[in-house]
């Protein structure tokens, strides 16, 4: 992520024989956290050390924590010895996931943390204060001073017995900032974060709204893999996107603005094509189907015309959309789905973000409450859009295609399951690697099942 300017030239090397070529698929780094904190709404699901979702129990002294085995409790205490007396002393309360982090930050540098180095080459790393703080535009931010201030209380009070621990306000601040500009959310499987960590190496990684890499996890280990061909391994040209891509320019822009301090500039957020696309209407004339902006007088495929009342309507249905969408951030209610799905017909482009962004909404509600069809048929128009939006060559594309072939593979249609397990493996294999669980605990098996199912059909008929 953002970075100081002092670091070394990243594509020189001891010798001058030339850097080898980076194929897409391949990974490029490997790197375990500099301090991470599993999500507290998990934390009586999943072990506090490994992540890993299971029968867990409780630090005997804390009672906040939990461990699936004495071996992980063993690895942990390194680290958790140095936090336990705070959370005993803060429970049952909850302490804030941002607090939490803080505190393990602080207590990791107090014990050495600042000699830790992370490595991105074999000869290039960063520390801890390499990090940038952007201390000068929190200062100048009212919402992080605020948050700051309210985790500071949060972190006094936890630590009221040693208070010799927390940091004067300057350094706590230039702590905070290295956290919210640096910090990576640890994804599952399924792309649900479950925890915050840093990782010094890879956070000489940059954005961009169109990356050339990805990041995912195997339990709290960080891997980036190489999603296009790449002519040598130089950091200064490998980019991964720090944001969630199904949203507009102007909204990537905004996000990256308020929690990066950097405008993109990259070249999805200054095509002016790319948001059009994305706030489209679809042109009246049924035939046609084009996209269209309501701004304009006329469909400039067609030549249909762009009336008051259409642009009226665009209007009202965008208004609700985002209305219901904001309301169901936590929880998607499939019944609202429909109703906003049912307005945007014939009104929004099938490739409008917001649609997009509805059927998604949709697709997971039906899954919830087990409607397989309406599922499937949600799933499959969202492909188009995902595939646009986020890139051929992204995580939630390989799912969309994995959760799509699990849903047809129960409705006994093995043919068209093994075709979308086949493309999810194709992505999957390069954004996760060949040998993530995913691939061999989830996938593989049910490709295994519906090879079988599919010859069992063919016996029978």
């Amino acid at each position: 992520m953002a970075t100081d300017t002092t670091t070394e030239s990243l594509t020189k090397t001891t010798n001058s024989k030339p850097l080898p070529a980076i194929k897409r698929g391949q990974r490029i780094l490997t790197e375990k956290p500099f301090a991470f904190v599993l999500k507290s709404k998990y934390r009586q699901q999943r072990c506090d050390n490994c992540l890993e979702e299971g029968k867990v129990r409780k630090c005997s002294n804390c009672r906040y924590v939990y461990y699936c085995n004495r071996a992980c409790q063993t690895q942990a205490w390194l680290m958790h010895k140095h936090e336990c007396p705070f959370l005993k002393r803060s429970y049952p309360r909850i302490v804030p996931d941002a607090a939490r982090m803080l505190c393990r930050l602080i207590l990791r540098l107090e014990h050495g943390g600042d000699l830790i180095r992370g490595y991105y080459t074999e000869h290039g790393s960063r520390k801890f204060r390499d990090l940038m703080s952007h201390y000068a535009e929190i200062k100048n931010d009212p919402k992080r001073l605020e948050h700051l201030e309210s985790l500071h209380a949060v972190l006094t009070d936890m630590m009221v017995d040693s208070p010799s621990t927390v940091p004067n306000k300057t350094e706590l601040m230039s702590i905070y900032g290295r956290l919210i500009t640096n910090g990576f959310n640890i994804l599952d499987g399924e792309m649900n974060s479950i925890a915050t960590a840093i990782y010094l190496g890879v956070s000489i990684t940059d954005h961009s709204c169109q990356p050339n890499a990805v990041a995912t996890f195997e339990g709290n280990e960080l891997h980036i893999y190489a999603i296009e061909d790449m002519p040598c391994l130089d950091w200064s040209k490998i980019f991964i996107s720090y944001i969630d891509l199904l949203n507009t320019p102007e909204q990537r822009r905004l996000d990256l603005k308020e929690h990066y301090y950097f405008l993109c500039v990259c070249s999805k957020c200054t095509d002016r094509q790319e948001q059009r696309d994305m706030e489209a209407a679809v042109c009246p004339f049924r035939k046609c189907g084009s996209s269209i902006s309501v701004k304009w007088t006329h469909c400039r495929n067609c030549q249909a015309g762009i009336t008051p009342k259409l642009r009226n309507t665009y209007n009202e249905v965008m208004a609700m959309t985002k209305q219901h969408l904001e309301s169901m951030k936590d929880v998607a209610y499939l019944d609202v789905c429909k109703v906003c799905l049912d307005k945007q017909a014939g009104v929004l482009h099938p490739l409008n973000v917001w649609h997009i962004k509805t059927l998604d909404a949709a697709f997971e509600a039906a899954i919830e409450v087990g409607k397989w069809p309406e599922a499937l048929n949600y799933g499959q128009q969202l492909l188009q859009g995902f595939r646009k939006y986020n890139g051929p060559w992204h995580p939630l594309l390989g799912l969309l295609h994995m959760k799509l072939g699990k849903i047809q593979l129960y409705e006994g249609q093995c043919k068209e399951a093994m075709h979308h397990f086949e493309e999810a493996r194709r992505i999957l294999c390069v954004t996760h690697g060949r040998e993530h669980r995913l691939i061999g605990e989830q996938l593989l098996p049910l490709v295994q099942q519906a090879q079988m199912e599919l010859q069992q059909q063919m016996y029978s008929q």
